[in-house]
């Protein structure tokens, strides 16, 4: 029953703001249609379609608001005015009693909150879809925040990512467009993403792993994971203090080197991707912020890191190779390298690709180089191989919305920000690191223990493989003579079966002609019959 009045609330949102109607008029599912037509309103009119979308996730509350986010990181499904209206949508969720907080996190942690804390503060800092933040202090002085999960979350968001399942398979049924929207599969990976999310060790795991890959830098502080206070439920890591990143006022009270700022953003992500290939997939400005320590020599702080992306070598040396022959023009190599990475199939025409490509760069390069949106290239880029059966390439889609989301920030810090003369000098070191006899040299060291202990298999593998090349060239003439005699067998099934034929054929006129007789005298037709049967035996 509880199901049931969720699925009307659902369908009353939908209905509300007319959400049938963002999809096109001959991709509309008539059976949609009459279910949200009791709860049409006028009112929702003079709102764009990017608008009722998230007014109506935000109405539906938590799990709509990240499935949100979730389209948002899908430029390649969704248009782009859809995209940028969905990457409004912020965490702003009332928090829940910090009585459920203390007694959660005392569960989890097996003790009380005084005896783990010096301190607890009952108000929280931040209340988001998933999770509560609260402020505390250890008992050697260190300042901290404790992060849990909302009690009761799971099961909320199974029942409503069920629901969602049920609309998306209507959707990919009667839509036309339904299988080229892979509504099921848009759902299916919510739900894996949003469950991995409720695990707040893989959030402390990957907080690690990013503090430790910027170490030694001066671009980017991660807070330290307290780990003995660390759970499935329960994460607690240091406090940080900064300016968020979008806070400009602050960052300009504080005489903060904007320009710098916004080229490190940059240098960043490329070093992430390409050097770690370990990136934080989720930076949105709630979970960016700016050190005030050192104005002149500025850093940033990354908070939240439950959405990591990582590329496996091929698509990094494909994806740099693209970017160069990209904003080089050369339209010829993006398609054949899009070919060799096995992007799209490999009969792909690559003179019909590459004009395709073309008449869609070819615009965007018309505008000055600190003018062109990189990530809107990339995402133009993808969108013109997908008409070429590239299929969605996950990896990809999760690192391109993450390069949107840094330019576009870069871009709020300092306007005139040229991402390509920040980008192009990276990939081009990359390139020929890649490629230098020291990088080859301890790619060498890390495979050698691999090698080594495969190395003593070598001669016995040579030996076998060789055995078989014999074997087959022995057993030749006997696989000849079985292949004979399985066509003489396959001779003689025919010609049976053509006697067989011919008698039931014979059997059946002669049934035919002598009838009357049969009617007449009964043990004849038993002698017909034992004749029949006889002829088919023998034939």
């Amino acid at each position: 029953m509880t199901q049931f009045r969720r699925l009307l609330t659902i369908l009353a949102t939908f209905g509300r703001y007319r959400i049938d109607e963002l999809l096109p008029a001959h991709a509309r599912p008539r059976a949609l249609g009459w279910l949200l037509s009791p709860f049409r309103r006028k009112t929702t009119d003079d709102l764009s379609r990017g608008e009722r979308l998230r007014r109506a996730l935000e109405d539906l509350g938590p799990i709509f608001i990240k499935f949100g986010q979730l389209l948002s990181t899908r430029p390649d499904l969704l248009p782009p005015d859809i995209v940028l209206e969905l990457n409004k949508l912020q965490d702003r969720v009332p928090p829940f009693p910090s009585e459920q907080f203390r007694s959660q996190v005392e569960r989890a942690l097996g003790q009380p909150i005084s005896q783990a804390f010096a301190e607890f503060d009952s108000n929280p800092l931040a209340s988001a879809s998933i999770a509560q933040v609260h402020a505390a202090r250890l008992p050697d002085g260190s300042e901290v925040v404790i992060k849990s999960v909302r009690p009761g979350i799971e099961n909320i968001i199974e029942q409503d990512v069920t629901l969602m399942a049920w609309l998306a398979q209507l959707v990919e049924r009667y839509s036309p467009d339904g299988e080229r929207l892979r509504p099921v599969q848009v759902v299916e990976e919510y739900r894996q993403t949003i469950f991995d999310e409720l695990d707040l060790m893989r959030e402390a795991a990957n907080a690690a792993q990013l503090r430790r890959n910027f170490d030694s830098s001066p671009l980017l502080y991660v807070p330290q994971i307290h780990w003995d206070l660390c759970r499935r439920q329960v994460l607690v890591m240091e406090r940080i203090y900064g300016a968020q990143v979008t806070d400009m006022e602050t960052l300009r009270h504080h005489n903060v080197d904007i320009k710098l700022l916004a080229e490190r953003g940059v240098e960043i992500f490329f070093t992430q991707v390409f050097e770690h290939n370990f990136f934080h997939a989720d930076m949105h400005p709630g979970n960016v912020y700016v050190s005030l320590e050192d104005p002149e020599n500025p850093s940033y702080i990354a908070l939240d890191m439950a959405i990591i992306g990582s590329l496996s070598r091929e698509d990094q040396f494909y994806l740099a190779r693209n970017l160069l022959a990209m904003f080089r023009r050369d339209y010829r190599q993006v398609a054949e390298l899009h070919v060799l990475s096995g992007w799209v199939p490999k009969d792909t025409a690559i003179g019909a690709f590459e004009a395709a490509i073309r008449t869609v760069c070819e615009p965007i390069f018309a505008k000055p180089i600190k003018d062109i949106s990189f990530g809107d290239a990339l995402i133009t880029l993808f969108q013109t191989a997908r008409r070429f059966d590239m299929p969605v390439q996950p990896q990809l889609v999760l690192l391109q919305k993450t390069l949107v989301n840094i330019e576009g920030l870069g871009r709020q810090l300092y306007p005139e920000l040229d991402l390509w003369e920040t980008a192009h000098p990276f990939l081009e070191r990359w390139l020929k690191k890649r490629f230098h006899p020291v990088t080859l040299f301890h790619e060498l060291r890390r495979q050698a223990p691999e090698w080594m202990e495969k190395f003593p298999e070598v001669p016995h593998l040579v030996l076998d493989t060789i055995t078989k090349i014999n074997d087959l060239g022995s057993t030749a003439p006997q696989l000849r003579q079985a292949g004979e005699l399985l066509q003489d067998y396959a001779r003689q099934k025919r010609r049976r079966q053509r006697r067989r034929t011919i008698a039931a054929l014979s059997f059946v006129g002669a049934a035919y002609w002598l009838w009357p007789t049969v009617a007449a005298a009964p043990l004849q037709g038993v002698l017909l019959a034992a004749i029949g049967l006889i002829a088919l035996l023998l034939s």
